[in-house]
Formats: structure tokens, sequence, C-alpha cells
């Protein structure tokens, strides 16, 4: 993982960087074969913005699954599963699905499941419309545990992300990541 010097404070938090430093970013040299298209580099400030963005994706999730397993012994990745198992009719959805909506392969989601059964958080049981597939249901041990580790998760979201922007920023975040999300919903579908 790269950290810019500028961007983590001497104590290990990350702080956002205004300006972080800008690779140089330069077309091919003239002994090497053009493709016959000139790439769209970024401008300085697409490369600046890009890398605040890549060390928020890069960051967010080790800070989320750290607060988690600390606080309840629960890794993120499952927190993730039980929450949209919660927010599901029937507290229930269908494996490829829920791979979908946790962004993981269906393999990795069966050891995740497998793992939270053993727990006695979720079940799986045959899907009704589809004999091959498989439905995971949450159990009312497995809703406990996520009301039990939620207060603690929201915080950690607040602190980490709303504590910092204004109204107006939340709005324009949700905003820019509504704009974003369908070019990457349409890549992960393939």
């Amino acid at each position: 993982m790269t950290v810019f010097p500028d961007v983590v404070q001497a104590a290990g938090s990350v702080k956002p960087a205004a300006e972080p430093p800008v690779p140089a970013v330069e077309a091919p040299a003239a002994d090497v074969p053009a493709s016959g298209t000139e790439p769209r580099w970024l401008t300085d400030p697409e490369m600046r913005t890009w890398l605040n963005l890549a060390q928020v994706l890069i960051l967010m999730p080790a800070a989320l699954d750290r607060q988690l397993r600390e606080d309840t012994g629960i890794p993120h990745a499952y927190y993730q599963i039980l929450a949209n198992l919660s927010a599901a009719q029937g507290h229930s959805m269908r494996m490829t699905d829920l791979a979908r909506m946790v962004g993981t392969t269906t393999s990795r989601l069966s050891h995740a499941v497998a793992s939270l059964e053993q727990r006695g958080w979720v079940q799986r049981q045959a899907c009704p419309s589809d004999k091959r597939g498989q439905v995971a249901c949450l159990t009312e041990l497995g809703m406990d545990t996520l009301r039990a580790a939620a207060p603690g998760h929201v915080a950690e979201v607040r602190r980490l992300v709303f504590d910092n922007l204004t109204e107006d920023e939340v709005a324009q975040l949700r905003e820019i990541t509504a704009k974003v999300l369908p070019a990457l919903s349409r890549d992960c579908r393939r």
C-alpha cells in the first residue's frame, strides 16, 4: 500500500491531503510503439482526486474491520452479510444475490456463511424456485448479534466520514457516488 508522507500523521492516523504528490504520468517514450489512440491521461486535479479516493478505498475497509473485530469479534465482511440479510425481505436472500451485494464471489461467500452457520447466526436453505440454488437466512441469534454490533459500527462510520463533512458535502458525496456506482455495478455483473 502506498501512503504518501504528507497524508499520514506521526500518530499513524490519516488526514486528508489537499495536494498529495502527483506521480509523473507521461506519454510513452517515442521508441514505444503507439497503440493507435492516445490514452486520456488524468489531469493534475483528477490525479489528486483519484489518489485521495484510492487511499479512502484502501484505508476505510481496514478501519471498519479493525473496529468491528476489536469491539465485537466480527470481521467487517461478516457484518455486511448480516446487515444485508437483515434488510432483505424475510431476512433471507439467495446466495448469488448476497454475494453480489457484499462484493464477493459465491465461493468466498459460501465459506463465510459456513462460519456464520457454525455460530448460529445464519441458516442455509434450499431455494424454493431453483433446486440448485441456496438461500441464506438470518437467525434470531444473528439479528441479536447484528443489533449488538451496529451502534459501534455506526459510531465509527460517523467518526470516519460524516463528522468530517458538512450537510452540503454529504449531499455532494451522495450525488457523486450515485454517478459512479452504475459503472461499477455494470462491471461487477460481468
